[in-house]
Protein backbone atom coordinates (compact mmCIF):
# COMPACT_ATOMS: atom_id res chain seq x y z
CA UNK A 1 0.00 0.00 0.00
CA UNK A 2 1.25 3.81 -0.99
CA UNK A 3 0.45 6.30 1.59
CA UNK A 4 0.75 9.52 0.57
CA UNK A 5 0.52 12.18 3.83
CA UNK A 6 -0.14 15.45 2.39
CA UNK A 7 0.08 18.77 4.29
CA UNK A 8 -1.94 21.55 2.56
CA UNK A 9 -0.31 25.33 2.26
CA UNK A 10 -0.32 28.15 4.65
CA UNK A 11 -1.41 31.70 3.71
CA UNK A 12 1.03 34.44 4.34
CA UNK A 13 0.27 34.76 8.21
CA UNK A 14 1.37 35.78 11.28
CA UNK A 15 2.97 32.78 12.53
CA UNK A 16 3.64 31.57 9.24
CA UNK A 17 7.05 33.32 9.36
CA UNK A 18 7.16 33.32 5.43
CA UNK A 19 9.36 36.42 5.22
CA UNK A 20 11.66 36.14 7.81
CA UNK A 21 12.51 32.63 6.29
CA UNK A 22 14.24 33.73 3.46
CA UNK A 23 16.77 35.28 5.39
CA UNK A 24 18.05 32.25 6.24
CA UNK A 25 17.12 30.10 3.22
CA UNK A 26 14.55 27.99 4.77
CA UNK A 27 10.61 27.23 3.43
CA UNK A 28 8.65 26.56 6.53
CA UNK A 29 8.62 27.01 10.16
CA UNK A 30 8.07 22.99 11.14
CA UNK A 31 7.15 19.91 9.51
CA UNK A 32 3.61 18.47 10.12
CA UNK A 33 3.59 16.93 13.72
CA UNK A 34 0.19 15.31 13.39
CA UNK A 35 0.81 13.76 9.62
CA UNK A 36 4.45 12.68 10.97
CA UNK A 37 2.61 10.82 13.89
CA UNK A 38 -0.27 9.32 12.09
CA UNK A 39 2.63 7.92 10.01
CA UNK A 40 4.67 6.15 12.58
CA UNK A 41 1.12 4.26 13.37
CA UNK A 42 0.48 3.08 10.05
CA UNK A 43 1.42 -0.45 9.21
CA UNK A 44 5.43 -0.42 8.69
CA UNK A 45 5.08 -2.96 5.47
CA UNK A 46 3.33 0.01 3.76
CA UNK A 47 5.64 2.96 1.74
CA UNK A 48 5.06 6.34 2.89
CA UNK A 49 5.51 9.57 1.50
CA UNK A 50 5.65 12.93 2.74
CA UNK A 51 4.06 15.63 0.57
CA UNK A 52 4.35 19.31 2.24
CA UNK A 53 2.59 21.81 0.63
CA UNK A 54 5.00 24.12 2.12
CA UNK A 55 7.72 23.38 0.96
CA UNK A 56 7.37 20.86 -1.55
CA UNK A 57 5.09 20.98 -4.70
CA UNK A 58 2.44 17.83 -5.30
CA UNK A 59 3.28 16.12 -8.66
CA UNK A 60 0.90 14.15 -10.74
CA UNK A 61 3.39 11.19 -10.10
CA UNK A 62 2.81 11.35 -6.52
CA UNK A 63 -0.72 11.29 -7.36
CA UNK A 64 -0.34 8.77 -9.53
CA UNK A 65 2.13 6.51 -7.28
CA UNK A 66 -0.36 7.11 -4.04
CA UNK A 67 -3.22 4.35 -3.21
CA UNK A 68 -4.28 6.87 -0.77
CA UNK A 69 -3.82 10.27 0.36
CA UNK A 70 -3.75 10.93 4.12
CA UNK A 71 -4.82 14.80 4.56
CA UNK A 72 -4.46 16.94 7.99
CA UNK A 73 -4.48 20.55 8.30
CA UNK A 74 -5.99 23.93 10.68
CA UNK A 75 -8.74 25.69 10.22
CA UNK A 76 -6.09 28.48 8.64
CA UNK A 77 -4.99 25.52 6.23
CA UNK A 78 -8.94 25.00 4.50
CA UNK A 79 -8.69 26.65 1.39
CA UNK A 80 -5.41 24.99 0.24
CA UNK A 81 -7.24 21.50 1.83
CA UNK A 82 -9.98 22.18 -0.55
CA UNK A 83 -7.52 22.38 -3.52
CA UNK A 84 -5.74 19.21 -2.44
CA UNK A 85 -9.00 17.28 -1.99
CA UNK A 86 -10.23 17.96 -5.40
CA UNK A 87 -6.79 17.04 -6.82
CA UNK A 88 -6.63 13.69 -5.21
CA UNK A 89 -10.09 13.43 -6.84
CA UNK A 90 -9.70 13.89 -10.03
CA UNK A 91 -6.84 11.73 -9.88
CA UNK A 92 -8.44 8.92 -8.15
CA UNK A 93 -6.72 9.20 -5.01
CA UNK A 94 -8.90 7.84 -2.22
CA UNK A 95 -8.84 10.38 0.62
CA UNK A 96 -8.57 9.59 4.63
CA UNK A 97 -8.77 13.43 6.56
CA UNK A 98 -8.10 14.43 10.29
CA UNK A 99 -6.87 16.89 12.12
CA UNK A 100 -8.72 19.70 13.91
CA UNK A 101 -9.61 21.49 10.69
CA UNK A 102 -11.68 18.15 9.96
CA UNK A 103 -12.77 17.47 13.24
CA UNK A 104 -14.13 20.77 13.61
CA UNK A 105 -15.40 20.92 9.69
CA UNK A 106 -16.03 17.58 8.60
CA UNK A 107 -19.49 18.22 7.34
CA UNK A 108 -17.81 20.02 4.82
CA UNK A 109 -16.16 18.12 2.99
CA UNK A 110 -18.02 16.17 1.10
CA UNK A 111 -15.78 14.52 -1.16
CA UNK A 112 -13.51 12.85 1.68
CA UNK A 113 -13.73 9.25 1.80
CA UNK A 114 -12.66 8.43 5.03
CA UNK A 115 -12.50 10.46 8.19
CA UNK A 116 -10.81 9.50 10.69
CA UNK A 117 -11.44 12.31 13.49
CA UNK A 118 -10.29 13.16 17.46
CA UNK A 119 -7.31 11.49 18.34
CA UNK A 120 -5.85 9.25 15.66
CA UNK A 121 -4.38 6.43 18.66
CA UNK A 122 -8.00 5.94 19.01
CA UNK A 123 -9.62 6.01 15.73
CA UNK A 124 -7.04 5.00 13.84
CA UNK A 125 -7.23 1.74 14.20
CA UNK A 126 -10.55 0.87 13.68
CA UNK A 127 -9.94 2.56 10.55
CA UNK A 128 -7.51 0.28 9.31
CA UNK A 129 -8.52 -2.33 11.09
CA UNK A 130 -11.91 -2.16 8.52
CA UNK A 131 -9.62 -1.28 5.72
CA UNK A 132 -8.17 -4.61 5.81
CA UNK A 133 -11.52 -5.94 5.72
CA UNK A 134 -12.91 -4.02 2.95
CA UNK A 135 -15.62 -2.17 5.02
CA UNK A 136 -14.18 0.65 5.74
CA UNK A 137 -16.97 3.63 6.89
CA UNK A 138 -16.82 7.36 6.05
CA UNK A 139 -16.22 8.85 9.78
CA UNK A 140 -14.60 6.84 12.60
CA UNK A 141 -15.24 9.09 15.90
CA UNK A 142 -14.79 9.21 19.66
CA UNK A 143 -15.12 11.29 22.73
CA UNK A 144 -12.79 9.83 24.85
CA UNK A 145 -9.55 10.72 24.81
CA UNK A 146 -6.59 9.01 24.33
CA UNK A 147 -3.17 7.60 26.84
CA UNK A 148 -0.38 9.33 24.98
CA UNK A 149 1.73 7.45 26.47
CA UNK A 150 0.92 4.84 23.78
CA UNK A 151 1.77 7.15 21.26
CA UNK A 152 5.14 6.38 19.08
CA UNK A 153 7.82 8.76 17.78
CA UNK A 154 6.88 10.48 14.80
CA UNK A 155 7.98 9.15 11.03
CA UNK A 156 11.05 11.89 11.11
CA UNK A 157 12.63 10.44 8.26
CA UNK A 158 9.78 11.36 5.88
CA UNK A 159 11.14 15.37 6.43
CA UNK A 160 13.40 17.06 4.80
CA UNK A 161 15.01 18.97 7.78
CA UNK A 162 16.79 21.34 6.21
CA UNK A 163 13.89 23.10 4.48
CA UNK A 164 12.70 23.98 8.12
CA UNK A 165 13.88 26.65 10.56
CA UNK A 166 12.35 24.45 13.94
CA UNK A 167 11.08 20.94 14.47
CA UNK A 168 8.34 20.30 17.31
CA UNK A 169 7.08 17.77 19.79
CA UNK A 170 4.31 17.32 22.19
CA UNK A 171 4.43 16.56 25.42
CA UNK A 172 0.81 17.47 27.13
CA UNK A 173 -2.61 16.96 25.56
CA UNK A 174 -5.44 19.00 27.64
CA UNK A 175 -6.12 22.19 29.50
CA UNK A 176 -6.86 22.73 32.77
CA UNK A 177 -9.53 26.09 31.93
CA UNK A 178 -11.89 27.16 30.47
CA UNK A 179 -11.41 30.09 28.15
CA UNK A 180 -14.62 30.54 26.34
CA UNK A 181 -13.25 31.88 22.76
CA UNK A 182 -10.57 28.60 23.12
CA UNK A 183 -11.37 25.33 20.96
CA UNK A 184 -8.38 23.09 23.10
CA UNK A 185 -10.37 21.93 25.42
CA UNK A 186 -12.82 20.80 22.42
CA UNK A 187 -10.53 19.09 20.80
CA UNK A 188 -8.53 17.46 24.12
CA UNK A 189 -10.45 17.48 27.01
CA UNK A 190 -10.16 19.22 30.06
CA UNK A 191 -7.71 16.73 31.91
CA UNK A 192 -4.30 17.11 31.11
CA UNK A 193 -2.51 14.25 29.91
CA UNK A 194 1.18 14.34 29.45
CA UNK A 195 4.16 11.51 27.81
CA UNK A 196 6.92 10.23 29.99
CA UNK A 197 9.80 12.16 30.28
CA UNK A 198 11.52 8.75 28.66
CA UNK A 199 9.60 9.57 26.16
CA UNK A 200 10.08 12.97 25.44
CA UNK A 201 14.23 12.36 25.54
CA UNK A 202 13.69 9.66 23.25
CA UNK A 203 12.02 11.84 20.39
CA UNK A 204 14.92 14.27 20.85
CA UNK A 205 17.17 11.57 20.56
CA UNK A 206 15.66 10.44 17.21
CA UNK A 207 15.40 13.96 15.95
CA UNK A 208 19.08 14.72 17.26
CA UNK A 209 20.44 11.16 15.79
CA UNK A 210 19.04 12.66 12.51
CA UNK A 211 21.04 15.45 12.41
CA UNK A 212 18.77 17.96 13.45
CA UNK A 213 20.63 20.68 15.52
CA UNK A 214 18.27 23.82 15.47
CA UNK A 215 14.82 24.43 17.82
CA UNK A 216 12.25 22.47 18.91
CA UNK A 217 9.19 23.59 19.14
CA UNK A 218 6.97 22.14 21.82
CA UNK A 219 3.61 22.35 20.79
CA UNK A 220 1.65 21.91 24.05
CA UNK A 221 -1.49 24.30 24.21
CA UNK A 222 -0.07 25.03 27.88
CA UNK A 223 2.98 23.33 28.86
CA UNK A 224 3.11 24.22 32.60
CA UNK A 225 -0.20 22.22 33.15
CA UNK A 226 1.78 19.95 35.39
CA UNK A 227 4.66 21.86 37.17
CA UNK A 228 4.95 19.19 39.84
CA UNK A 229 5.55 16.59 36.48
CA UNK A 230 7.49 19.15 35.26
CA UNK A 231 10.25 19.79 38.00
CA UNK A 232 10.40 16.41 39.33
CA UNK A 233 10.66 14.39 36.39
CA UNK A 234 10.85 16.29 32.69
CA UNK A 235 13.12 19.13 33.05
CA UNK A 236 15.62 17.18 34.94
CA UNK A 237 15.77 14.41 32.48
CA UNK A 238 16.15 17.65 29.94
CA UNK A 239 18.27 19.17 31.72
CA UNK A 240 20.30 16.27 31.83
CA UNK A 241 20.52 15.68 28.32
CA UNK A 242 21.25 18.96 27.43
CA UNK A 243 24.19 17.98 29.00
CA UNK A 244 25.71 15.91 26.36
CA UNK A 245 24.22 17.91 22.89
CA UNK A 246 24.92 20.58 21.50
CA UNK A 247 22.66 22.82 19.29
CA UNK A 248 18.56 22.72 20.77
CA UNK A 249 16.93 25.17 22.16
CA UNK A 250 13.12 25.22 23.33
CA UNK A 251 9.97 27.39 22.67
CA UNK A 252 6.49 26.69 24.09
CA UNK A 253 3.17 27.83 24.97
CA UNK A 254 2.57 28.64 28.37
CA UNK A 255 -0.23 30.47 30.80
CA UNK A 256 0.97 33.59 33.42
CA UNK A 257 1.00 32.14 36.01
CA UNK A 258 4.50 30.57 34.90
CA UNK A 259 5.86 34.45 36.51
CA UNK A 260 4.69 33.24 39.72
CA UNK A 261 6.96 30.31 39.81
CA UNK A 262 10.95 31.34 40.23
CA UNK A 263 12.52 27.52 40.50
CA UNK A 264 10.28 26.17 37.58
CA UNK A 265 11.35 29.21 35.25
CA UNK A 266 15.00 28.84 36.57
CA UNK A 267 14.67 25.12 35.37
CA UNK A 268 12.52 25.45 32.30
CA UNK A 269 15.79 27.97 30.75
CA UNK A 270 18.74 25.23 32.40
CA UNK A 271 16.59 22.60 30.15
CA UNK A 272 17.03 25.02 26.97
CA UNK A 273 13.76 26.74 26.49
CA UNK A 274 14.31 30.24 25.18
CA UNK A 275 10.87 32.17 24.57
CA UNK A 276 7.48 31.06 25.50
CA UNK A 277 4.24 32.46 24.12
CA UNK A 278 1.53 33.71 26.32
CA UNK A 279 -1.96 34.54 25.65
CA UNK A 280 -2.65 38.13 27.37
CA UNK A 281 -5.37 38.73 25.81
CA UNK A 282 -6.36 42.36 27.27
CA UNK A 283 -5.56 44.50 29.97
CA UNK A 284 -9.35 45.37 30.60
CA UNK A 285 -10.37 42.91 33.90
CA UNK A 286 -14.21 43.25 32.87
CA UNK A 287 -13.24 41.54 29.21
CA UNK A 288 -10.75 38.92 31.03
CA UNK A 289 -14.21 38.08 33.27
CA UNK A 290 -16.51 37.79 30.17
CA UNK A 291 -14.34 35.08 28.46
CA UNK A 292 -13.50 33.33 31.81
CA UNK A 293 -10.04 34.20 31.42
CA UNK A 294 -9.59 34.11 35.53
CA UNK A 295 -5.76 33.05 35.59
CA UNK A 296 -5.22 36.58 34.06
CA UNK A 297 -7.04 38.67 36.09
CA UNK A 298 -6.01 40.82 39.39
CA UNK A 299 -2.56 40.79 38.28
CA UNK A 300 0.17 43.36 37.39
CA UNK A 301 0.55 41.40 34.15
CA UNK A 302 3.24 43.71 32.89
CA UNK A 303 5.37 42.92 36.04
CA UNK A 304 4.81 39.18 35.42
CA UNK A 305 5.77 39.55 31.93
CA UNK A 306 8.64 41.55 32.94
CA UNK A 307 10.25 38.78 35.61
CA UNK A 308 9.62 36.33 33.17
CA UNK A 309 11.91 38.34 30.46
CA UNK A 310 14.71 38.95 33.83
CA UNK A 311 14.91 35.00 33.74
CA UNK A 312 16.26 34.75 30.48
CA UNK A 313 12.87 33.84 28.57
CA UNK A 314 11.80 36.00 26.07
CA UNK A 315 7.97 36.61 26.40
CA UNK A 316 5.42 36.57 23.10
CA UNK A 317 2.26 37.08 24.00
CA UNK A 318 -1.32 36.76 22.04
CA UNK A 319 -3.91 40.01 22.39
CA UNK A 320 -7.73 40.10 21.07
CA UNK A 321 -9.53 43.18 20.67
CA UNK A 322 -13.36 43.03 20.34
CA UNK A 323 -14.96 41.66 23.79
CA UNK A 324 -18.24 42.84 24.31
CA UNK A 325 -17.03 45.21 27.07
CA UNK A 326 -14.47 46.79 25.01
CA UNK A 327 -14.81 50.31 24.32
CA UNK A 328 -13.16 52.79 22.02
CA UNK A 329 -10.06 53.17 24.77
CA UNK A 330 -8.89 49.53 24.56
CA UNK A 331 -7.15 50.50 21.36
CA UNK A 332 -4.82 52.96 23.30
CA UNK A 333 -4.44 50.54 26.01
CA UNK A 334 -3.70 47.52 23.94
CA UNK A 335 -0.96 49.86 22.51
CA UNK A 336 0.18 51.01 25.91
CA UNK A 337 0.39 47.42 27.32
CA UNK A 338 2.36 45.99 24.49
CA UNK A 339 4.79 48.75 24.24
CA UNK A 340 5.25 48.87 28.21
CA UNK A 341 6.23 45.33 28.72
CA UNK A 342 8.55 44.69 25.64
CA UNK A 343 6.21 42.05 23.78
CA UNK A 344 8.27 42.25 20.69
CA UNK A 345 6.04 39.49 19.07
CA UNK A 346 2.79 40.73 20.30
CA UNK A 347 0.07 38.85 18.16
CA UNK A 348 -3.22 40.75 18.06
CA UNK A 349 -6.65 39.51 17.05
CA UNK A 350 -10.15 40.15 16.47
CA UNK A 351 -12.07 38.31 18.60
CA UNK A 352 -13.40 34.90 16.96
CA UNK A 353 -15.84 31.80 17.51
CA UNK A 354 -14.69 28.65 16.41
CA UNK A 355 -16.78 26.01 16.46
CA UNK A 356 -17.32 24.10 19.54
CA UNK A 357 -16.88 26.58 22.28
CA UNK A 358 -18.73 28.01 24.64
CA UNK A 359 -18.30 31.54 22.76
CA UNK A 360 -19.72 29.75 19.69
CA UNK A 361 -23.11 28.75 21.73
CA UNK A 362 -23.66 31.62 23.42
CA UNK A 363 -23.48 33.79 20.38
CA UNK A 364 -25.14 30.91 18.57
CA UNK A 365 -27.93 31.49 20.98
CA UNK A 366 -27.90 35.40 20.67
CA UNK A 367 -28.14 34.89 16.78
CA UNK A 368 -24.66 36.87 16.36
CA UNK A 369 -22.95 34.33 14.41
CA UNK A 370 -21.32 35.40 10.99
CA UNK A 371 -19.33 32.89 8.30
CA UNK A 372 -17.15 30.94 9.75
CA UNK A 373 -13.85 32.22 11.08
CA UNK A 374 -10.81 32.22 8.53
CA UNK A 375 -8.52 30.68 11.15
CA UNK A 376 -6.06 33.80 10.22
CA UNK A 377 -5.19 35.64 13.81
CA UNK A 378 -4.14 38.83 12.01
CA UNK A 379 -5.99 39.20 9.08
CA UNK A 380 -8.64 41.49 10.18
CA UNK A 381 -11.76 39.98 10.04
CA UNK A 382 -14.56 38.31 12.97
CA UNK A 383 -17.00 36.29 12.31
CA UNK A 384 -19.19 37.62 15.36
CA UNK A 385 -21.75 40.45 14.98
CA UNK A 386 -19.27 42.56 17.89
CA UNK A 387 -21.09 45.12 20.23
CA UNK A 388 -19.05 47.74 19.11
CA UNK A 389 -19.85 48.82 15.73
CA UNK A 390 -17.55 46.97 13.23
CA UNK A 391 -16.50 49.89 11.18
CA UNK A 392 -14.86 51.52 14.75
CA UNK A 393 -13.57 48.39 15.69
CA UNK A 394 -11.78 47.52 12.25
CA UNK A 395 -10.11 50.50 12.93
CA UNK A 396 -8.98 50.93 16.03
CA UNK A 397 -7.33 47.16 15.64
CA UNK A 398 -5.96 49.04 12.44
CA UNK A 399 -4.43 51.47 14.37
CA UNK A 400 -3.12 49.16 16.71
CA UNK A 401 -1.42 47.69 14.23
CA UNK A 402 -0.02 50.84 12.60
CA UNK A 403 1.19 51.85 15.42
CA UNK A 404 3.24 48.59 17.24
CA UNK A 405 4.70 47.51 13.82
CA UNK A 406 5.79 50.93 12.53
CA UNK A 407 9.74 51.00 12.86
CA UNK A 408 9.94 53.57 15.44
CA UNK A 409 7.43 51.58 18.01
CA UNK A 410 8.97 48.18 17.37
CA UNK A 411 11.99 49.11 17.72
CA UNK A 412 11.75 51.26 21.17
CA UNK A 413 10.14 47.85 21.99
CA UNK A 414 13.51 45.12 21.08
CA UNK A 415 14.97 47.95 23.60
CA UNK A 416 12.96 47.56 26.01
CA UNK A 417 12.93 44.20 25.82
CA UNK A 418 16.43 44.22 26.11
CA UNK A 419 16.86 45.86 28.59
CA UNK A 420 15.13 43.50 30.96
CA UNK A 421 16.49 40.28 29.11
CA UNK A 422 19.17 38.41 30.88
CA UNK A 423 20.60 36.17 28.63
CA UNK A 424 21.12 32.62 29.56
CA UNK A 425 24.63 31.14 29.77
CA UNK A 426 23.78 28.16 27.32
CA UNK A 427 24.57 29.40 23.73
CA UNK A 428 23.92 27.81 20.35
CA UNK A 429 27.31 27.55 18.23
CA UNK A 430 27.37 30.21 15.68
CA UNK A 431 26.06 28.57 12.17
CA UNK A 432 26.32 30.15 8.49
CA UNK A 433 22.67 30.46 8.26
CA UNK A 434 23.24 32.97 11.04
CA UNK A 435 25.70 34.89 9.27
CA UNK A 436 23.84 35.10 5.91
CA UNK A 437 21.03 36.36 7.87
CA UNK A 438 22.66 39.07 9.26
CA UNK A 439 24.07 40.19 5.87
CA UNK A 440 21.19 39.96 4.51
CA UNK A 441 19.17 41.91 7.00
CA UNK A 442 21.75 44.90 6.26
CA UNK A 443 21.03 44.70 2.71
CA UNK A 444 17.13 44.11 3.34
CA UNK A 445 16.90 46.23 6.15
CA UNK A 446 19.65 48.75 6.84
CA UNK A 447 20.49 49.96 3.30
CA UNK A 448 16.71 49.32 1.44
CA UNK A 449 15.00 49.11 4.52
CA UNK A 450 12.53 52.36 5.27
CA UNK A 451 13.83 51.33 8.83
CA UNK A 452 17.01 51.74 8.28
CA UNK A 453 17.72 54.53 10.61
CA UNK A 454 15.98 52.54 13.63
CA UNK A 455 17.78 49.41 12.27
CA UNK A 456 21.12 51.11 12.97
CA UNK A 457 20.68 52.49 16.17
CA UNK A 458 19.01 49.39 17.63
CA UNK A 459 22.34 47.44 16.44
CA UNK A 460 24.79 49.94 17.52
CA UNK A 461 23.04 50.41 21.01
CA UNK A 462 23.03 46.84 21.69
CA UNK A 463 26.81 46.04 20.22
CA UNK A 464 27.50 48.68 23.55
CA UNK A 465 25.18 48.10 25.75
CA UNK A 466 24.10 44.42 25.52
CA UNK A 467 26.61 42.55 23.27
CA UNK A 468 25.37 38.94 24.49
CA UNK A 469 22.06 40.12 22.97
CA UNK A 470 23.15 40.76 20.02
CA UNK A 471 22.41 38.04 17.56
CA UNK A 472 18.76 38.04 19.48
CA UNK A 473 18.54 42.00 18.64
CA UNK A 474 19.18 41.26 14.56
CA UNK A 475 16.52 38.28 14.98
CA UNK A 476 13.76 40.26 16.50
CA UNK A 477 14.91 42.95 13.47
CA UNK A 478 13.84 40.38 10.83
CA UNK A 479 10.77 39.67 12.54
CA UNK A 480 9.66 43.14 12.31
CA UNK A 481 10.32 42.86 8.97
CA UNK A 482 8.25 40.03 8.62
CA UNK A 483 5.13 41.58 11.16
CA UNK A 484 4.96 44.90 8.79
CA UNK A 485 4.97 42.53 5.32
CA UNK A 486 1.48 40.71 6.94
CA UNK A 487 -0.31 43.31 8.52
CA UNK A 488 0.68 45.55 5.28
CA UNK A 489 -1.03 42.60 2.96
CA UNK A 490 -4.01 42.00 5.29
CA UNK A 491 -4.97 44.68 6.88
CA UNK A 492 -2.82 48.30 6.63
Amino acid sequence: MNILLVYPEFPDTFWSFKHALRFIRKKASSPPLGLLTVAAMLPSEWTKRLIDVNVAKLTEKDLEWADYAFISGMIVQRTSARQIIARCKEAGVKIVAGGPLFTIEYAQFERVDHFVLNEAELTLPAFLADLVQGQAKQIYATSEFADIQKTPVPLWELVEMDQYESMCIQFSRGCPYNCDFCNVTTLFGHRFRTKTAEQITAELESLYNLGWRGNVFFVDDNFIGNKRYLKTELLPALIEWQKHKVGILFYTQTSINLADDKELMRMMVQAGFRTVFIGIETPNEDSLTECNKILNKNRDLVQDVKRIQRTGLQVQGGFIVGFDHDTPSIFQRQINFIQKSGIVTAMVGLLQAPRGTRLYERLKRENRLLEDMSGDNVDGTTNIITTMSIDRLREGYKQILQTIYSPQYYYQRVKTFLREYQPPKIHTPLRFQHILAFFRSVYRLGILGKERVQYWKLLVWTLFRRPKSFPLAVTLAIYGYHFRKTCNLHVL
